[in-house]
């Protein structure tokens, strides 16, 4: 069983959906929280601190210790600015749940520069610069002798490694964080450090915008879409002996999916250099099918039967 017992976890984008339940669920099972969130919509603008006081609030009500953070994960500076607030607020750091994101969907062909750049920005670079300032505490805490059984859980999607229509920027984004999540495992391992990457199915505001998603809404969830269902499978990655890292899994309602991201499909070969003429007579039976994102969701169906909790 996972000990989260005193541990020091800091969540990005933790006010609402995702993010906040996890927090919760950090939190009851001992840890100290950082509340990170800039209360933007789900496009990225504006900025209210008051979802996130109020996850605090309900922390601090359950007995539990949590503090806000209104920092830009995706800015440099300030991300390291939250991994020092973290220690400065509870004397360490042992958990980075990179979870702030926003969407800016549209055809390729349609979106702007700014869309690409503000979806790359949040996502990839957020999830970057946050895994940057931590391991590079992490690995200062090993040189001085105090190596950390610390975890990064990293947030990605299917439209990462799937595709998805409308999301080139956000699935780009997506299976960008899986690679940099493998990376974050390698270089980890030497001073104690675990990185594995969630590709949650939820009803969230996010989720919502996705089309033909059966995902409900934020006042329409559906029991098996349940934020809430997902972060068991984070709170346990958290724990200081939990054997995970370098994992892809795809979870909601009661399914843990660990996903094959890469490998090999087929290993076509010929005598010599290939030609056009073998390549075609070879190739196209060996052709992996395009897989449909929506499979890898529950069908409304599923969605709506009967799950209890």
């Amino acid at each position: 069983m996972a000990d989260l017992e005193g541990r020091v976890a800091i969540v990005t984008g933790a006010g609402r959906g995702l993010g906040r339940e996890h927090a919760l669920f950090l939190a009851r099972h001992g840890a100290k929280v950082v509340i990170n969130d800039l209360g933007a919509d789900v496009h990225g603008s504006g900025a209210d601190a008051t979802p996130a006081q109020q996850v605090v609030s309900e922390i601090e009500e359950l007995g539990g210790e949590a503090v806000v953070s209104g920092h830009d994960v995706a800015d440099w500076e300030q991300a390291g600015e939250l991994v020092q607030a973290a220690v400065e607020a509870f004397g360490s750091l042992d958990v980075l749940v990179n979870n702030a994101g926003i969407v800016r969907d549209r055809t390729l062909a349609n979106m702007t520069e700014a869309e690409w750049d503000d979806v790359i920005r949040v996502h990839l670079k957020g999830h970057a610069a946050m895994s940057h300032h931590a391991l590079a505490y992490w690995r200062d805490r090993a040189k001085d002798g105090d190596a950390a059984k610390a975890s990064i859980v990293h947030t990605a999607s299917s439209s990462g490694y799937l595709g998805n229509f409308g999301q080139a920027n956000y699935g780009a984004a997506k299976m960008g964080i899986v690679t940099l999540s493998k990376v974050c495992a390698l270089e980890g391992a030497r001073f104690g450090v675990r990185s594995n990457v969630i590709g949650p199915a939820a009803a969230t505001r996010m989720a919502a915008t996705v089309p033909g998603a059966p995902l409900g809404t934020e006042d329409d969830v559906p029991p098996l879409l349940a934020p809430a269902n997902v972060s068991p499978l984070v709170g346990w990655l958290a724990g200081a002996d939990c054997p995970a890292t370098g994992q892809v899994f795809h979870v909601y309602g009661n399914r843990v999916i660990v996903v094959r991201v890469s490998q090999i499909a087929a290993d076509v070969r010929t005598e010599g250099r290939w030609t056009l003429e073998e390549l075609d007579a070879k190739l196209p039976q060996h052709l992996v099918d395009h897989a449909d994102p929506l499979e890898w969701f529950p069908t409304e169906n599923e969605a709506t039967a009967p799950f209890v909790v």
